[in-house]
């Protein structure tokens, strides 16, 4: 089980725009299969939106794997349409005949099975980050269904939540913002704000609304929560800083940017700025860097036979990955190292961020 207090105060994530990597050619098609296998596999990344700062900066980091290993690279993007998703990804795996990477954020839980059995069933392999079902399992699909990787969302909502409280006085209203409701990161984050909340009795939930983790739909119920609650809100939570962002330009608009703070989790950049001028209390970063580089690698490796996934222990093929804190307290050092640094990412390393198994 993760380690609720596995929040670093100076983490080594890296992050940074590399070269777009290229489609993958037709020609394979007509080849024979025993020459197919023998060619390099395409490394498909699969996630929701490229207008997510998050899933911008986890495209960044698939490509710079894809350079990095002299492979090529594809971005499939969802916009949020499940069907879509998945027949993007189905088309990928004719295309290739099978012989393809696939590292996915599938946009909806339910959406990571008919992924991974079509995955399966073409001898393609594959690693789901953060949504999938409960009953769904990378040993249920061997070899092909590598990995699956999670960030502990509980840890960080309530991490977060604290620290709002914490920044506000201990007592008073807040508001909050939740993600799109179905997915794993949604549900688990607002668990953590109501563990929070049961243990700061002072803090009142003035009201929860969903924005889809978008900063267009933040913005918006922000503005009508500040019509309704007024000078009542003192703080306010959000799933992600996309959402946050939103909301920090609904307090701008009403003077508010910097008199009730802000919380959020991603550590992009607009976060970590507002970390920095003190219109965020803070903000919990997964790198989606080094999510969308790593999960390439890892499947990539499993295919290539540098392990086997059957062998492995059970906190490689279900796990925990490194989240970091960037507050007040390191968000300098945090800019300094990650922000204005090139990456330095050890793409061999595949295991060095795993926190454990995801609790069943």
């Amino acid at each position: 089980m993760k380690d609720k207090t596995s929040f670093t105060l100076s983490g080594t994530v890296s992050r940074r725009t590399l070269m777009m990597g290229a489609t993958a050619g037709v020609a394979a098609l007509a080849m024979p299969k025993v020459l197919r296998a023998q060619e390099k596999p395409t490394l498909v990344t699969s996630i929701r939106s490229l207008s997510n700062p998050y899933h911008a900066v986890w495209k960044t980091g698939a490509e710079a794997y894809a350079k990095w290993a002299g492979l090529e690279h594809v971005t499939l993007v969802s916009e949020g349409n499940s069907e879509k998703g998945i027949a993007d990804i189905k088309a990928m795996l004719a295309k290739t005949g099978g012989n393809m990477v696939l590292n996915s954020d599938p946009n909806d839980t339910p959406d990571a099975r008919p992924i991974v059995e079509a995955c399966a069933k073409a001898g393609a392999y594959v690693v789901t980050q953060w949504n999938k079902p409960a009953d769904l399992h990378p040993k249920d699909f061997n070899p092909n269904y590598v990995s699956h990787i999670e960030f502990d969302g509980i840890a960080s909502g309530k991490t977060i939540a604290e620290i709002l409280f914490k920044t506000i006085g201990g007592k008073g209203g807040i508001v909050a913002l939740g993600g799109l409701i179905s997915t794993t990161a949604a549900i688990e984050r607002k668990k953590g704000l109501d563990a929070a909340l049961a243990a700061n009795p002072d803090v009142k939930l003035l009201d929860f609304q969903v924005a889809n983790w978008k900063s267009t739909e933040a913005f918006d119920l922000m503005g009508n929560l500040l019509t309704r609650f007024g000078d009542d809100i003192k703080g306010i939570w959000a799933a992600n800083d996309d959402m946050g962002s939103g909301a920090l330009e609904a307090l701008r608009a009403e003077n508010l940017a910097g008199k009730v703070p802000i919380v959020g989790v991603d550590g992009i950049k607009t976060a970590v700025d507002a970390v920095r001028t003190g219109e965020f209390a803070c903000t919990v970063t997964s790198d989606p860097f080094w999510q969308g580089g790593m999960g390439l690698a890892i499947g990539y490796n499993a295919k290539i036979g540098k392990f086997d996934p059957v062998k492995e222990p059970p906190e490689h093929r279900e796990f925990y990955g490194k989240a970091v804190l960037i507050s007040h307290d390191n968000v300098e050092e945090y800019y300094k190292t990650n922000v204005d640094a090139k990456p330095e990412i050890d793409w061999n390393d595949l295991w060095g961020r795993v926190t454990g198994a995801i609790r069943t």
